[in-house]
């Protein structure tokens, strides 16, 4: 350990431009065993791990960077999964870059250990050995439905199965997987990664209903007289909108409706009614991850140039750096410190965007800047196909209130600091309940929520 200056940050391999724009498979390759050693050997083993406290699962990095520096991948493997319910997937998609390797204490000039890309290496090498996570086989008689598949679903339905009790999981889609499947494109994680994880959970006796929709295929009643506990990992799915004119011209779509479309394509998913962007000129509204999933698949889409517009300079991009950089790779425009007025159109579709310039103010008492519209600064990006990735918000689907379930101004739900909704049996986590963050966050309140139903069921 400790050789940070024997060995510098690496990060892993990427795939070449040219080739990787010709598909949708995944960018970054997986550590072999000498360069996952030698980034976990960089490792200062500190007291005070800030690598653990950036994370939001409180994963035991320190720990299985020793044992993967050390030659202990078993271990290792076991240390990652304890706290993780799906290391392998949150290696690949996790912005790391503001969390673990953020907060890792080599930042202050050696380059953070490429934490994201050992985590990856552990337990794809141990899966490639035969090795699988671990469940209870002494099974509980209680039962509890875990109502959406996502980060925050899934979290849930792993922890409860480790413990023992049946799980039943309803997805109204067609496969499992939530953002994971549908809103995250191939290119940053593998739809067979997802499906994996899924198929150990239903080897280990949980019970997967798809094509399921609650209010609608199963009520509510149902799930109450059924379950001794219901779970809801609904995400949060509804795309925001600027609220300008021409908002809604046939061809100014939502970033989810983009995505999806041609994720089920790409699945090979017949008579799907996908966004065509090939030989247009695409424009994407929004600076975070899922604009940049949405910028980098245009460009793979064929689109005759792909623009992204944010009211923000590059410093204050919300997403993860590294995703920036392969879209800038892959050929990806960037306008910075521009805010849509209205989109111009021709009486149906939009033709371009009407976009004010902007700037940034001097930073408040907590460090914030805030955005300065330049007056008198208008003027029109044409564009083709305007997508919108302004953030999401949760559903709030009528089921919650045949549950007395109470929700908030923005359609959340509401809990307790114990994950209780306003019925007892009813519990919720993820995007449904602290509004659209990350996959990782969601993964920990779905843990945090299934150890909360553990201790009332016990």
């Amino acid at each position: 350990m400790l050789n940070f200056t024997k060995f510098e940050r690496i990060n892993p391999e990427k795939r070449d431009v040219l080739q990787r724009l010709k598909d949708y498979n995944e960018v970054y390759q997986v550590f072999g065993k000498q360069r996952a050693k030698e980034q976990s050997d960089r490792c200062m083993q500190c007291g005070d791990p800030y690598c653990h406290t950036g994370c939001p699962l409180g994963n035991y990095i320190p720990a299985w960077l020793k044992q993967t520096a050390t030659k202990n991948p078993d271990l290792a493997f076991a240390l990652s999964n304890e706290t993780s319910p799906f290391p392998e997937i949150l290696g690949r998609i996790c912005p790391q870059d503001v969390l673990c390797e953020g907060a890792c204490s080599l930042n202050t000039g050696h380059g953070a250990i490429s934490i994201g890309a050992v985590e990856t290496h552990i337990s794809e090498t141990a899966f490639a050995k035969g090795m699988k996570p671990k469940f209870s086989s002494k099974k509980k008689e209680q039962k509890v439905a875990v109502i959406g598949s996502g980060p925050a679903g899934i979290s849930a339905a792993t922890f409860l199965l480790r413990k023992g009790y049946h799980v039943e999981m309803f997805e109204r889609a067609d496969r499992a997987g939530g953002l994971m499947m549908y809103g995250i494109p191939g290119f940053k994680l593998d739809k067979t990664t997802v499906d994996r994880r899924v198929g150990w959970l239903v080897e280990a006796g949980m019970k997967l209903h798809l094509n399921c929709e609650i209010g609608k295929d199963k009520t509510a009643k149902e799930l109450e007289d059924e379950f001794d506990a219901i779970f809801l990992g609904l995400g949060a799915t509804a795309g925001r909108n600027a609220g300008i004119d021409g908002e809604n011209s046939s061809n100014v779509h939502p970033a989810m409706n983009f995505l999806t479309g041609v994720q089920k394509r790409n699945l090979g998913k017949k008579n799907v009614d996908y966004i065509d962007v090939k030989d247009k000129k695409v424009v994407v509204i929004g600076g975070g991850d899922t604009a940049m999933d949405c910028v980098r698949t245009s460009v793979r889409e064929g689109a005759s140039s792909v623009k992204c517009l944010y009211r923000r300079d590059e410093a204050n991009m919300p997403g993860s750096k590294k995703e920036v950089v392969n879209a800038k790779e892959e050929g990806v425009e960037f306008v910075f410190n521009v805010s849509p007025k209205s989109f111009k159109t021709d009486g149906k579709s939009a033709i371009g965007v009407e976009l004010l310039t902007t700037s940034m103010s001097e930073p408040d008492e907590s460090g914030r800047q805030k955005v300065v519209i330049n007056d008198g600064s208008e003027y029109l990006e044409e564009a083709d196909v305007i997508i919108m990735a302004l953030g999401f918000s949760p559903e709030a689907p009528a089921f919650l209130n045949d549950l007395n379930v109470e929700t908030n101004s923005w359609g959340g739900v509401v809990t307790n600091n114990k994950f209780t909704t306003s019925n007892s049996k009813v519990y919720a986590g993820g995007d449904c309940q602290r509004g659209a963050h990350l996959a990782v966050t969601a993964a920990a309140d779905g843990r945090d929520a299934a150890r909360v139903m553990i201790q009332t069921l016990a």
